[in-house]
């Protein structure tokens, strides 16, 4: 086992991915501190393990951390979802460790911002402009072409993302926006809760690119197809399932798009994950988060010797050998349960069904009997995720539809 080391894990409340790195990090004998916005119950025994930050204070949690690092010093940092990207190239910054500059993770956590850096750098993005939220929505739907996507700029998995196909879709699209911005916690920058952006709808498939990024260079880990339209009035996303059909070339322009993309924002070091559209015209950049994937999604990832995708994060914010970057041969995918509707889940039903398809590894339902659920576009939570495994991408999607037509879910 590698020498012990101590990692900074960033960890908001509301993530799914609390688990899979406290499991990466108790495999590798890595010292976990952990931090994360709201007190533990546990933190007044533990106070050099347990640690609360405000994430929407970089500075100042860097400061905190950097008198922690006094007594107990830290060897890497690492944030798990967009909240605290910033957050952590902050801290890695004052503790001067291995991290994307600030500046870079700024731009990739602001939309307009990255979308103003990568068409700087002719880098393929959707025509886009930033709406102002104080203005009349009726005089501003007369300039708009259709169809066109409207959404705000530092909220992810798809909350807020609305498609506007005339005036009238587009002047509710910006109140029904307003509305979910106004119920925020997190504590955005002014101009970010007053403007929204707007960009041309972008046709075609849509795919996703987990990569890691290793003094620059960008290594593809995944590339995953999302076979279900994505064309809105909403964009909540639902299969992924890895190696990509599509042709070598294609793939090829995507990992180049990519890499473009990284390099126009700046990012060199860590987990990214991409969207992208793929047409006639070639790939289209959506977003690039300095994060990795999202959910429990990243169950779907298996590496070298059967390496989890928390594991090789870790292991290069520590700096320790990769072994291998190569995945697992065998194809696999995840399904996002949608939410058909709001209000109170009573109770799920079918699960034995569902995990007894042939290719499902796990029907994993995260919501609880009496919780509240909102769909999109104001959630941004799901009901659960289905895995499966099999021999082709095919199978692995015919597996997680016939799960998903088992399962049954009360809403009351």
């Amino acid at each position: 086992m590698a020498s012990a080391s101590r990692l900074l894990l960033l960890l908001p409340t509301t993530t799914y991915r609390t688990e899979a790195f406290i499991d990466a990090a108790t495999r590798m004998g890595v010292e976990l501190v952990c931090a994360s916005e709201r007190p533990s119950t546990l933190q007044t025994h533990a106070p050099d393990s347990l640690v609360t930050l405000d994430f929407n204070d970089p500075l100042a949690s860097a400061e905190a951390i950097a008198q922690l690092a006094r007594r107990r010093p830290i060897n890497a940092v690492v944030a798990v979802d967009d909240l605290t990207t910033v957050v952590a190239a902050a801290i890695s910054a004052r503790l001067g460790l291995k991290t994307n500059s600030l500046p870079a993770v700024i731009a990739a956590r602001d939309k307009h911002a990255m979308r103003r850096c990568l068409a700087d750098a002719s880098v393929p993005v959707p025509r886009f402009r930033l709406v102002d939220l104080t203005d009349d929505p009726r005089a501003v739907a007369e300039q708009m072409e259709y169809p066109c996507i409207l959404k705000p700029r530092m909220l992810s998995a798809s909350r807020g993302v609305i498609r506007a196909n005339d005036a009238r879709e587009f002047v509710a699209a910006v109140r029904r926006i307003a509305t979910i911005l106004a119920g925020v916690d997190a504590a955005f920058p002014d101009e970010a809760r007053r403007t929204l952006l707007v960009e041309a709808f972008v046709p075609g498939r849509e795919v996703a690119l987990e990569g890691l990024l290793v003094g620059g260079t960008l290594h593809v880990l995944a590339l995953f197809d999302k076979p279900d339209p994505l064309d809105g009035p909403f964009f909540e996303e639902t299969i992924y399932v890895t190696p990509t059909r599509l042709p070598e070339v294609t793939q090829a322009r995507i990992a180049a798009v990519t890499r473009d993309a990284c390099s126009a924002l700046g990012l060199t070091e860590g987990p990214i994950h991409a969207e992208l559209r793929v047409n006639s015209l070639g790939p289209w950049i959506l977003e690039v988060a300095a994060r990795s994937i999202g959910g429990l999604c990243s169950q779907t990832l298996r590496f070298g010797t059967g390496l989890t995708l928390e594991e090789l994060i870790l292991c290069h914010a520590l700096g320790r050998p990769l072994e291998s970057l190569e995945r697992e041969w065998r194809p696999a995918g995840v399904m996002m349960i949608p939410i058909p509707r709001a209000g109170r889940l009573r109770a799920v039903r079918g699960r034995e069904e569902a995990t007894a398809v042939a290719g499902i590894e796990e029907v994993a339902v995260t919501m609880h009997p009496g919780q509240e659920v909102v769909p999109l576009p104001e959630g941004w939570q799901y009901l659960g995720f289905i895995f499966a495994r099999a021999d082709t991408p095919a199978a692995v999607e015919r597996a997680l539809r016939e799960a998903h037509a088992c399962l049954h879910f009360d809403i009351e």
